[in-house]
Formats: C-alpha cells, sequence, structure tokens
C-alpha cells in the first residue's frame, strides 16, 4: 500500500502511471476512482474531479491509464482485449496499492466500459457501486463511423496539437484507442455477459446526442443486469455529459453517491446487503 501524495506516479506492473488525489486518502474515508475515456488522461477530465469532491466529500482519486497522458507508453497496436486487460489485471493492483478500501469506481467511455468488466469479473466486497457515462457495451455502428471520422480529423486537423497538450505521446494515446475500435475483428466485441455478474447498484449516466453511442447502450444494461441500474438521459448531452451538463451529471452523481457512500452502518451497506 502506498502513501499518497496529493500527485505522482504509482507502479503497476512495467508501467509508471501518473495519478491525482483530492480530499481524504482512501485510508480515511470512501474514495471515488475515476477512469478516463479512450483519449482521456487525468488532467482531461478538467475541473470536473474538484466539483465531485466537494459535492460528495468523497476522496476523488484520478488516473491516466498507460498509453495517456504522462503515464508509460504502450506497445501498438494494443490488443483487442485491452479493456479486459486493464479492468482484471491493471485495476485491481491499482486499488491495492492505494489502499482503497470501500468506494465507487466512476468511469466514462472505455473507462465506463472497463468498470463494468471489473465489477462483474471482480467480487470485490470494497465496491459499494458504479458509475457509468456513456458506457460501451457492444459495439454500434454510429460508434465506428464517428471513430472513422476522428481518425481523419486528427490526421488533417489541428486536432493532434490540440490533444498533445494532453498527452506525452499523443500517437500512442491515439491510435492505442483508434487502432482497436476501427480494427474489422473489433466489431464482434461484447461485454454484455459481464452485466450479468455485478452486484452492486449501477448509475447510468448517458447524453441523448451521444455521437459514439445510442440508448441501445442503456437498454442492453437494464436488459442484462440483476442490480439495481439508475439511469439519467441527459437532453442535448453528447459523449460526455460531464462537459455537456456538468451540473447535472454531479448532482445525479452526488445523489447516488449519497445513498451508498454514508457512514458505517447506514443505508448505504443496507441496500448492498440485499444485492449479496
Amino acid at each position: 500500500m502506498t502513501t499518497l501524495s496529493p500527485s505522482g506516479f504509482l507502479r503497476i506492473g512495467e508501467s509508471d502511471l501518473e495519478y491525482r488525489m483530492l480530499g481524504p486518502s482512501p485510508q480515511d474515508a470512501p474514495t471515488i476512482v475515476m477512469l478516463h475515456e479512450g483519449l482521456g488522461s487525468a488532467a482531461l477530465w478538467g475541473d470536473f474531479p474538484e466539483k465531485l469532491q466537494a459535492a460528495t466529500g468523497a476522496g476523488v482519486f484520478v488516473y491516466s491509464r498507460a498509453g495517456y497522458g504522462n503515464s508509460s507508453p504502450v506497445e501498438l497496436p494494443r490488443p483487442l482485449d485491452y479493456m479486459h486487460s486493464e479492468a482484471l489485471d491493471v485495476l485491481p493492483k491499482l486499488l491495492d496499492q492505494i489502499g482503497f478500501r470501500r468506494g465507487l469506481l466512476l468511469g466514462h467511455s472505455d473507462g465506463g466500459s472497463i468498470a463494468a468488466i471489473y465489477a462483474g469479473g471482480v467480487a470485490d466486497h470494497r465496491l459499494d457501486g458504479i458509475v457509468l457515462m456513456a458506457p460501451h457495451f457492444v459495439v454500434e455502428d454510429v460508434s465506428v463511423a464517428s471513430i472513422s471520422e476522428i481518425k481523419t480529423s486528427y490526421e488533417t486537423t489541428d486536432l493532434k496539437q490540440k490533444l498533445a497538450r494532453w498527452h506525452k505521446d499523443v500517437d500512442n494515446a491515439f491510435y492505442g484507442w483508434n487502432g482497436a475500435w476501427l480494427d474489422p475483428e473489433f466489431r464482434s466485441w461484447d461485454i454484455s455477459d459481464s452485466l450479468a455478474y455485478i452486484r452492486v447498484p449501477i448509475a447510468l449516466i448517458q447524453g441523448e446526442s451521444d455521437q459514439y453511442g445510442t440508448v441501445r447502450q442503456v437498454e442492453i444494461a437494464q436488459e442484462e443486469c440483476y442490480c439495481p441500474v439508475e439511469v439519467t438521459l441527459i437532453k442535448g448531452a453528447g459523449h460526455s455529459p460531464h462537459r455537456d451538463a456538468a451540473a447535472q451529471t454531479v448532482n445525479a452523481i452526488s445523489e447516488f453517491a449519497s445513498a451508498l457512500l454514508q457512514a458505517e452502518g447506514s443505508h448505504g451497506r443496507a441496500i448492498r446487503a440485499g444485492l449479496r
């Protein structure tokens, strides 16, 4: 277990992963561990972690996966099961190393898929619930079309320069994600089976104008999950509801968290006990 500074690097396997820690440490309070999108990083969350920490009072741990931000690069091409590797190999080690005792996983896009795989694949009694923002459970045509378009933008506009603000090795970050999603074999990627094994409540937040996924992702969660699924559909929001509708997104998460992250002996424990 590591004594966490407000920011720094964690050595997980062969990679050094950058992180930020806001609020109380995992040893002292429930913690929300944030998992970024496919082109995200610790810094690209902006001030959303601060807003979340202020609204919930929980500790908030943010990190960049390998290949993103200032973390170590990865070998390309990424294997097509890279999200399973992150969820079942890297994330358990990271949670142990930071001294995670109880709390939530909050994942956006790829990060939401990783959180779902973890919750369905690891029987972690420390986990009180998961928040999934614009997650992917299956590959949709709209996802592939939008990811193909962004590849063109990356190679023909100033998008690469904009993303380089957030990633030490921007090509590693972009092509690691884009190359996997545009691989023809990735069309059969499907994690819906993991949903049936999740035993903690889920808050699912989806923008109605998401250019990378449709309400079908929400329907899959409602069909496959045996655990409670709270759905917040945000009108006018796209793939990043925490940017497009920050106040509404923070409110939805803080209400969900408050029911689960109360003190020992709380209603939150009763909710979880009913799911075991």
